[in-house]
């Protein structure tokens, strides 16, 4: 176990004050586990039922008191058995102990009352925590495996000191601000209906327009870089999955049709494309002038993701990705990885959220040996050649053990949301073995025939997290290249319109074609401000001094009013921020 730092001990130290506080409200209640975590702390809590407001209410004020009553905080260990015994009625404290090795110190804190299972280290005395907010109470899966009985999660957080938590808790208030999952649904990017199911969202024709710019943005990229475009099926016969390895190390994360033991063929929706994409390698002989073949598509993917893991559009069941296969010979390897790369890098400095992500190094786990295929000697060259290329280009990546693919260590570009949970946005993936599987072979210079090396790769991910990490990046205010609605044109009154019109017209001739005219009877100003709640990046006005001069009045969404110019002058200039993709 790594050493906590203060503040870890501190939030770790605070979860067993709100244990506390909670067993002294609700003495039914059953422990669980309750950890620090990386923006606060939480315990998970068997109760009969959920926590309401007003229970974190209550129990934030039983803190205050705990506190107030000064406890010393003191560490003890026991013997199996009494420690048992000491926790005979703690259900959830006696499979910890019991799984505990032999010879394993049991060690346990007591304060006041209350006594919890637990490694430490702790604060001396409940006084030192001070600084501390109850923030959400939310169901959570014991062991977070949905087989398990579920239990009601209250997260909090804690500082050393009050400035401190002032200024986290206003941070969570703007984070709350840009919620894609909030703001995405007020902006009338996309919607769920619980009719459709969870984890498949309906992107509205704002959300829709925003994902097909992202599309054509990456084919055309892809197609610049030597990519060669494939459309796949959006499913298969179980065969294909089994040559794979999905069918034994993927099932339960697949949506299956049918049934083996009755059904004559059994179908699977894909949850990736590659075995789909190595069919197009395999549509005829290949020789080392064929490499490397880069085979890109658009893939719509389906994933049974458990219930509590889904989330908006990040975490989802059915979802597009920028999925991309290439095959080459060992001597292109690192080269065409590096391609993968810098195609990454480009797409994340374009949309602004370069600055945002951190690399990870994904290695199998040799105490787990059912999760993969191929041998130790396999990994170890795979991971090793993985290892010298990223070296090599100097990638600052941290290493995930047990986090790589079932056929391959990746390199996972890592992204936070705004509540600071990590997800994966684009993986590069080294595969030395499903080639093998697939017989798929190339005739090599010499005559011989050998298996290429596959890179996976995304260039952008999935589209639909990319979306909702956009929204919350700029708080639904799109560059104006991405904004589903670039202009946003204002009559002053009705004698205007016809100008407008004209106005609209040539800004579509020009290319600037997501153009809306608000003709309604309303004020200027309740037009102005519906406008900028639609985060719209540029309004413009139109008066009888605009129809007279031959001007438009514009309104930056950001800056404000900036003054009249010609509509070619607009032109111009909102034509050289598409083209640049600039971000403001």
């Amino acid at each position: 176990m790594a050493e906590m730092n203060e503040l870890q001990v501190l939030r770790h130290s605070a979860s067993h004050v709100m244990a506390q506080a909670v067993k002294r409200l609700f003495p039914e209640v059953k422990l669980a586990i309750g950890p620090a975590i990386d923006d606060g702390f939480y315990y998970d809590f068997d109760t009969p039922a959920p926590f309401t407001a007003e229970d974190l209410e209550k129990i934030e004020a039983e803190m205050k008191k705990i506190a107030k009553e000064n406890l010393k905080i003191e560490r003890f260990e026991l013997p199996r058995a009494e420690a048992l015994e000491l926790m005979k009625d703690e259900p959830y404290k006696v499979e910890l102990i019991n799984e505990l090795p032999e010879g394993e110190v049991i060690s346990f804190y007591k304060q006041g009352e209350f006594t919890d299972l637990c490694a430490g280290p702790h604060v001396n005395y409940t006084s030192k925590v001070k600084a501390y907010k109850l923030l959400s109470a939310t169901g959570a899966y014991w062991r977070g495996n949905e087989k398990n009985k579920m239990l009601q999660r209250i997260y909090a957080t804690a500082f050393l000191n009050k400035e401190d938590l002032a200024a986290d808790l206003e941070r969570r208030e703007e984070a709350k601000k840009r919620d894609h999952n909030k703001l995405g649904r007020e902006l009338e990017l996309f919607t769920t209906s619980e009719v459709i199911g969870q984890g498949l969202p309906i992107l509205l024709p704002k959300g829709a327009r925003i994902i097909q710019l992202l599309q054509r943005f990456v084919e055309d990229e892809e197609q610049k870089r030597g990519w060669l475009l494939t459309k796949t099926p959006l499913m298969a016969k179980s065969d294909l999955y089994k040559i794979s390895g999905h069918w034994d190390h993927y099932q339960d994360g697949m949506f299956v049709l049918g049934n083996e033991e009755t059904d004559k063929e059994v179908f699977a929706l894909r949850p990736m494309t590659c075995p789909f994409q190595y069919q197009a390698y395999l549509n005829r002989g290949r020789s080392y002038r064929d490499l490397p073949m880069r085979l890109n598509e658009t893939s719509t993917l389906f994933r049974n993701e458990a219930s509590g893991e889904m989330h908006g559009l990040i975490r989802v069941r059915q979802f597009t990705i920028s999925e991309g296969h290439l095959m080459c010979t060992p001597e292109q390897l690192e080269d065409e990885f590096k391609g993968c790369l810098e195609l990454a890098i480009y797409m994340l400095k374009t949309l602004g959220l370069y600055e945002d992500v951190s690399y990870r190094f994904s290695q199998w786990d040799p105490e787990d040996r059912e999760k993969y295929i191929g041998t130790p000697e396999q990994w170890d060259e795979a991971q090793g050649i993985m290892e010298k290329i990223l070296n090599h280009l100097e990638i600052p990546y941290k290493v995930g053990v047990g986090e790589a693919a079932f056929y391959g260590p990746k390199l996972d570009i890592q992204i936070k949301n705004v509540f600071g949970k990590e997800d994966t946005l684009i993986t590069i993936q080294i595969d030395q073995m499903l080639a093998k599987q697939f017989d798929m072979e190339y005739v090599d210079k010499d005559g011989t025939k050998k298996n290429p090396y596959i890179i996976h790769r995304t260039s952008l991910g999935c589209y639909e997290r990319t979306l909702a990490l956009l929204i919350e990046k700029y708080a639904g205010a799109f560059p104006v290249w991405l904004a589903p609605v670039q202009v946003k044109l204002l009559p002053i009154a009705d004698r205007h319109l016809d100008y407008i019109y004209d106005v609209k017209k040539k800004l579509e001739e020009s290319g600037i074609v997501r153009v809306e005219i608000d003709d309604r009877s309303e004020k200027i100003g309740y037009k102005i401000r519906e406008a900028q709640l639609e985060k719209v990046p540029y309004m413009l006005l139109v008066g009888d001094k605009d129809i007279e001069g031959g001007t438009v009045s514009i309104r930056d969404r950001r800056d404000g009013d900036i003054g009249s110019m010609s509509i070619e002058e607009f032109i111009a200039k909102i034509t050289e921020e598409v083209k640049n993709k600039v971000i403001k």
